[in-house]
């Protein structure tokens, strides 16, 4: 089990939630992105710094997650591409994706994205706060435990 974080536009409070995990638990972090991630030296953390093309950490960490491991990214299509491959995959908000929601999440997003770039709404986004980090922490938590209690099953068999 790894735990990543597609890493470009994570917010800080949710990187150290996931590393203090990793630490705790002896669980790898790495860090994907297209630019070094400021990060707590007191948390053992891979970074792994892509080249500045599209897309490059999306596909980084699509082609390197392996079952059992949890993804933690704000981007729904790249969310989409790892549910696709059966990985667990939150967001910094603690919101699951599963092969159930996701089609859903990424019609909306991409709705979005047709008003914002036709004119009809301005662009904004919704402060992150402390409630978003509790609902994080509290999904993470959950997500977390569930999947090392299914590798223990697995291992036990």
């Amino acid at each position: 089990m790894r735990l990543w974080i597609d890493a470009d536009s994570c917010p800080r409070a949710v990187r150290d939630i996931v590393c203090r995990a990793g630490k705790r638990l002896g669980i790898p972090v790495i860090f994907a992105a297209n630019h070094p991630v400021a990060h707590s030296r007191e948390f053992p953390v891979s970074m792994v710094v892509l080249p500045p093309e599209k897309d490059a950490a999306d596909t980084y960490i699509a082609e390197h997650a392996q079952h059992g491991d949890l993804i933690v990214t704000r981007d729904i299509p790249l969310a989409k591409r790892l549910v696709d491959l059966n990985l667990a995959v939150l967001n910094d908000r603690g919101n699951l994706y599963t092969r159930e929601n996701i089609g859903e999440r990424l019609s909306i997003r991409n709705f979005m994205l047709d008003l914002h770039s036709s004119g009809q709404i301005p662009e904004s986004t919704s402060k992150f706060g402390p409630q978003d980090v509790k609902r994080f922490a509290d999904a993470f938590d959950r997500t977390l435990a569930k999947l090392q209690k299914n590798s223990a099953e697995t291992a036990g068999t």
